[in-house]
């Protein structure tokens, strides 16, 4: 059974590490949204592909609920990030100590 125990720890630790380095993509990808750079770039478009399946149903949900004359700034990465800070609290955690109980 510990070996088992053994898998699920080190599989949150891997998790967690995923779920912080998609923190920081996030945060790139907003930081680099503001100098308006070419789209055309490897990395932008990386940047893009990486958070837009995530982002756009957000910003889609956002301005239903604000409509049009909405607010002028998009906040759809911060609701992003607290929706990953959740998961990787809540998942991490909660596999994390089945893990230490298999032990």
């Amino acid at each position: 059974m510990f070996v088992a125990g053994n898998f699920l720890t080190a599989l949150a630790s891997v998790l967690h590490m995923f779920l912080q380095a998609y923190i920081w993509v996030v945060i790139i990808r907003a930081l680099v949204s503001w100098v308006n750079p070419d789209p055309w770039n490897p990395i932008v478009q990386t940047l893009n592909r990486l958070t837009d399946p995530l982002l756009e149903p957000i910003r889609r949900r956002l301005f239903r609920l604000m409509g049009y004359g909405g607010m002028g700034i998009d906040i759809s990465p911060l609701i992003l990030i607290a929706a990953v800070y959740f998961l990787d609290f809540f998942l991490v955690g909660t596999l994390t100590d089945i893990g230490m109980r298999m032990r």
